[in-house]
């Protein structure tokens, strides 16, 4: 595994976190890019949208695209609340590790 696929699954599991910490388990791709800033993850937009596409495809978030196309809202699944908690695990998105 080479370095930028270590970030990326370290991304996709942050973004699982991060929508798992907000009360309605939903975020939208700038405060997502905001949020994964913080934490040491310097990520573009399209990046993001990628991310939450890509999580889309394996059935851990929903998406909705709002405001005309301009915004993508990522909403927690049941199935990447498994992932994120490290009860599941999914190629390409890191594993949790046991304590968090």
């Amino acid at each position: 595994m080479d370095y930028r696929e270590v970030v990326t699954e370290d991304r996709r599991l942050a973004i699982l976190h991060i929508l798992a910490g907000d009360p309605g388990y939903s975020v939208n791709d700038r405060i997502m890019q905001t949020a994964l800033e913080t934490i040491g993850h310097t990520a573009s937009r399209d990046q993001v949208r990628t991310d939450f596409a890509w999580l889309k495809e394996q059935g851990l978030v929903a998406v909705d695209i709002v405001v005309d196309g301009k915004v993508h809202v990522a909403r927690l699944t049941e199935r990447g609340a498994e992932v994120e908690a490290g009860r599941a695990t999914v190629p390409g998105v890191k594993r949790q590790s046991p304590h968090g």
